[in-house]
């Protein structure tokens, strides 16, 4: 049996001298070998190799299998979305993405995790380095992948530190429920939350997502968060500060998307509310909460891909990705629109959508756990989901008012001094995308609502048996009337919802303003500092260098000069002649032309001192 890791990571090699239709086909084919590989592969344990006296080995279970059949779905998704591209590397390293996502869920110890872990951080890096689409600004995108980089190797190095901590502590490294407490599992927890952007390591989302290329976007929104949620359900089920920071997450992400103008940053805000979820889930523990954190995370993959899809199309075709840039396009691309308003009723669990399925687990796991802050935290965090993800965003990019293009048609009135004649011109070239991305977008679309109206596919699949009945009188009543009120709530307030030309810093602001900060105290006291010494040296060399010159005579300067300083005079010359004497010396020192000796100055003062010392010594016995 060939792990499903192994399966993409070695896929990946030849594609980069791949072309045309013989590369698509390629492309396409190899997430149905893995998925057909899913299909065969039977649970256990197996050994993979031996590393330092440990064994490596692959677990197979329920919760591994739901996460990887999801992954492996939005694999096929995402390249079917993404064909229309030439850029085989960001195929190359999608596939390496993919390939290690799939490694840390099939890992069955922590060195194993840890090798797939930080090959997920370089290869998604290059999602975002790898922009070069001409909307993009390319210093933007470099940038945010340094920042990307960056946090993912800090937490590396903590979940490294906690792993060898762990194995020294308990001489195992095998990954299973890590008991919470201790350094070793306070590191590894770290790690683990910082890939699931709990807020305040959330930042990194929100900053690196909407600078990826239109198609790396959607691949990062599937696997780092995922990979996250899976681990920490694997190794800290019920640690109770998880479910506190889940609903905060939860509500933080909608907050922050209020303030956003970029639909792919508004977005990303709500990775971070709907990932809250999940970890909320996770820490309540029980068996219902679990199955709603994993069924969550399946379905959030596949509507989160879709919105994205939806966000990247309109992109790729007006070159736009701010609401007050946008607007009046939906004649000319209603299936786009279409298909994004399916992820936007699934993600904010409308009814026979599959949010609905998912995420009331989680919310009904918070009543029976009798939380009732947490659940009133989470159903606020869903109103809040459909009020900007299912209403602004689509409103403003779709059917609002078309900032952009009656700037353009004013500027063109003023030059030919004549009036557009026709509506189409005025918005210019503008149609749906590829159909390449529309059959992307069509299959999340059938998966969401297949999903939402048929969840025991999905309930089949979870770690625990399922006894919970989604579509009830009471929970489909309660649920319509609080959506309903909501979309309320943004018509009448319509004026007062439009997005803003602003940029909001979350806690990126930190290492943003606090690199300035260490930069200039780099360059401004350290290194006044650190030129003390530099500037001590240089003057000690330059001493050196001027006394080797000619030291007799640098010899008879420094004596000639101390003498007379102190005495002010030299032995049988007035003080004045003494005076002139010195003068003239320093000023042409060494000299030309240098007398020298043939056998070197230095040597005969050497000598002259052997001489001095050996007469002194056969006078005084």
């Amino acid at each position: 049996m060939i792990p499903p890791a192994f399966i993409f990571i070695l896929a990946a090699l030849p594609i980069p001298f791949l072309k045309n239709r013989v590369r698509n086909v390629y492309l396409l084919t190899i997430p149905v070998i893995a998925f057909l590989s899913l299909l065969t592969m039977k649970k256990g344990s197996y050994p993979l190799a031996s590393f330092m006296g440990y064994q490596l080995t692959m677990r197979v279970d329920e919760l591994s299998m739901v996460f990887a059949y999801v992954f492996v779905i939005m694999a096929f998704a995402g390249v079917l979305y993404a064909l229309h591209s030439r850029n085989n590397l960001e195929f190359f390293s999608a596939f390496l993405y993919i390939g290690s996502s799939l490694g840390v869920v099939f890992a069955g110890d922590l060195v194993s995790l840890y090798i797939f872990w930080e090959i997920m951080a370089v290869a998604s890096v290059f999602l975002i380095w790898l922009n070069n689409e001409p909307w993009q600004e390319r210093r933007k995108a470099i940038a945010a992948g340094f920042r990307y980089i960056m946090v993912h190797a800090t937490g590396g190095v903590i979940l490294l530190g906690g792993i060898i901590l762990y194995i020294i502590n308990t001489g195992s490294i095998d990954f299973n429920q890590i008991p919470y407490g201790d350094l070793a599992s306070i590191l590894i927890l770290i790690s683990f939350i910082l890939n699931a952007a709990v807020p305040p390591l959330s930042a990194w989302l929100s900053d690196a997502y909407p600078e990826a290329s239109v198609t790396g976007a959607v691949y990062m929104t599937a696997y780092t968060t995922k990979t996250a949620v899976y681990v920490l359900i694997r190794g800290f089920a019920g640690v109770e500060i998880l479910i506190w920071l889940g609903a905060i997450m939860a509500v933080y992400g909608v907050i922050y998307a209020v303030l956003e103008n970029d639909i792919r940053r508004l977005l990303a805000y709500h990775i971070i509310s709907q990932v809250g979820y999940m970890v909320a889930g996770v820490g309540i523990g029980t068996q219902l909460a679990l199955n709603g954190s994993a069924s969550h995370a399946f379905c959030h993959i596949l509507y989160k891909a879709l919105l994205f899809m939806g966000a990247g199309a309109v992109i790729h075709v007006t070159g736009r990705r701010k609401l007050t840039e946008l607007g009046g396009i939906y004649r000319f691309m209603p299936i786009t629109f279409f298909l994004y308003m399916v992820g936007g009723f699934s993600i904010s669990a409308f009814p026979l959508f599959s949010g609905f399925v998912s995420k009331s687990m989680v919310i009904a796991a918070s009543a029976e756990a009798k939380l009732p802050i947490v659940w009133l935290m989470l159903t606020l965090a869903s109103s809040g989901t459909f009020l900007h993800t299912g209403l602004k965003l689509p409103y403003f990019t779709f059917f609002g008012e078309n900032y952009a293009e009656k700037a353009r048609s004013i500027e063109m009135e003023i030059k030919t001094g004549k009036e557009r004649k026709n509506e189409k011109a005025q918005i210019g070239q503008i149609g749906e995308p590829p159909l390449n991305m529309i059959a992307a977008m069509a299959f999340l679309s059938f998966l969401c609502i297949l999903l939402g109206v048929y969840p025991e596919i999905l309930y089949h699949m979870l770690p625990y048996p399922v006894e919970f009945e989604p579509y009830t009188g009471q929970h489909v009543t309660e649920t319509m009337q609080i959506l309903l009120f909501t979309a309320l709530g943004f018509f009448l307030l319509l004026k007062y919802v439009a997005g803003e030309p602003t940029i909001s810093l979350d806690t990126d602001w930190f290492y943003r303003k606090g690199a300035r900060l260490f930069m200039r105290f780099i360059t401004g006291p350290l290194a006044s500092a650190a030129q003390f010494p530099l500037d001590v040296a240089n003057e000690i060399v330059a001493r050196v260098k001027w006394f080797s010159k000619s030291p007799v005579s640098a010899t008879f300067l420094i004596f000639a000069t101390g003498f007379y300083k102190t005495f002010g005079a030299l032995p049988g010359l007035q003080p004045e002649h003494a005076k002139i004497l010195i003068e003239e010396a320093w000023k042409n020192y060494p000299g030309e032309p240098v007398r020298r000796s043939p056998i070197g100055d230095s040597v005969i003062l050497v000598l002259l001192i052997v001489v001095i010392y050996g007469i002194i010594s056969f006078l005084i016995p």
